[in-house]
């Protein structure tokens, strides 16, 4: 899903910047993705994929934890430490979501 989104912001970004559509364009493009961003529809299933990535997550951290013991970088074990404890506070991620 990730991948889809980069996909098509390059493709919207590529577009705007390689046409001669214009300034009207543009703002046609940048209004339908500000509409597009604040569907109620399209926030949910945004915050229920980042809920579900930080569940994986954390999964994952302890399968290789268990896997790989002490053999983990600090840096690493730390990192996914602090996802995991951002996914069970009530505040909003780097994106500016929030966990409901």
């Amino acid at each position: 899903m990730r991948y889809r989104l980069t996909f098509v912001a390059g493709l919207a970004l590529g577009y705007v910047l390689g046409t001669r559509a214009g300034r009207e364009r543009y703002e046609q493009l940048r209004k339908s993705a500000r509409e597009i961003s604040q569907n109620p529809a399209v926030r949910n299933t945004v915050e229920s994929a980042t809920q579900q990535g930080r569940e994986v997550a954390g999964k994952a951290f302890h399968t290789v934890s268990e896997r790989v013991g002490d053999k983990m970088p600090d840096s690493v074990a730390e990192r996914v430490r602090s996802l995991r404890e951002k996914g069970q506070g009530g505040a909003g991620d780097d994106w500016g979501t929030s966990n409901t």
